[in-house]
């Protein structure tokens, strides 16, 4: 199972106390105490593991480290540990408490998400002519406190799309070692599946129905997955009475989610064309190709029409 969106609570490090001390040594009775340290920072990291927001499924609260109180002789505290959450890449923080919004689009990009607090000064720093010996220091003052979602929006090269049992999850495992769940049902793909095809990304959008927008069906949730994949794949089986019908459908939807995202480019993909006879394939190519040119014949079954995918996305490939 793949969180993709998940609640938490961050707060950065309180700051250390400053430190009221003298010196002992005869003659230099002066103020000696130290800074605190610093609170810690929270920051959220990108890693590859799409997986990764699953650790935050139970644990909602995350807290960077204080800092430690400053000591005698002008020593001051130790700064706070950080704390770094590994988020996978495609990641949105959205904070709750004031709109703002970070996004993690590479591995190993760091963003500050909450700063520990600052440190309280030591008596030291109140010293003066007319004071020379004080006894006030500073509070290490809070840490950032703040409510965060962290949504996933996956990303990837290409993303297959279409309605449910349009074969993309069996297509995605002839191409690649994904080995996703397939099945004679619809509503198998319940979560975005991933194949890596010579480095490039392939990615097994669940299949949409009509309302998809409105959240009918798997909804929203797997259709700002798609946001972010560079060209998009539909795939209609040519077990479909009502190809134009099916190709709307799923077209329509992404137009209500987002214009940008229908207008990205498109191959179509006419899936299962072994359960057909060569004469209803060439009428099925027909009545596609009025909608695209761009359209290959295709089953996992046959070698030739998988060597015309494969020259495809070497192309594709290619050309990133």
């Amino acid at each position: 199972m793949i969180v993709d969106e998940i609640k938490i609570q961050i707060k950065g490090g309180k700051g250390g106390d400053g430190h009221v001390a003298f010196s002992k040594i005869k003659n230099e009775k002066g103020p000696t105490g130290g800074d605190g340290g610093h609170g810690g920072n929270v920051y959220i990291e990108g890693i590859s593991n799409l997986s990764a927001l699953n650790k935050f499924r139970f644990k909602k609260e995350f807290f960077a480290g204080d800092g430690v109180d400053g000591k005698t002789k002008l020593l001051e505290g130790a700064r706070g540990e950080n704390l770094i959450l590994k988020v996978p890449v495609g990641t949105v923080a959205h904070n709750l408490d004031n709109g703002r919004d970070f996004e993690i689009m590479e591995v190993g990009e760091k963003i500050l998400l909450a700063r520990g607090g600052k440190r309280g000064k030591g008596n030291w720093h109140f010293r003066s002519s007319t004071n020379t010996t004080p006894r006030e220091c500073e509070e290490g003052r809070e840490g950032q406190f703040f409510n965060f979602i962290l949504e996933l929006r996956m990303i990837a090269d290409i993303g297959f799309i279409g309605l449910p049992s349009a074969g993309k999850s069996s297509l995605l495992n002839a191409l690649t070692k994904a080995n996703a769940k397939t099945a004679a049902y619809h509503f198998t793909t319940l979560e975005p599946n991933l194949g890596d095809y010579y480095g490039m990304i392939l990615a097994d959008i669940p299949g949409l129905i009509e309302g998809a927008s409105q959240g009918k069906g798997l909804g929203i949730k797997f259709l700002r997955h798609i946001k972010r994949t560079r060209i998009l794949i539909h795939c209609i089986s040519a077990e479909s009475d009502n190809l134009k019908k099916d190709y709307r459908i799923i077209k329509n939807e992404l137009q209500e989610y987002e214009k940008a995202v229908s207008q990205k480019k498109e191959y179509i993909f006419l899936t299962k064309i072994d359960l057909i006879d060569e004469k209803e394939i060439a009428k099925k190519m027909k009545e596609l190709k009025k909608i695209s040119p761009n359209v290959i014949p295709v089953s996992i079954y046959d070698e030739e029409s998988l060597g015309k995918v494969q020259k495809l996305l070497n192309r594709i490939k290619d050309k990133r």
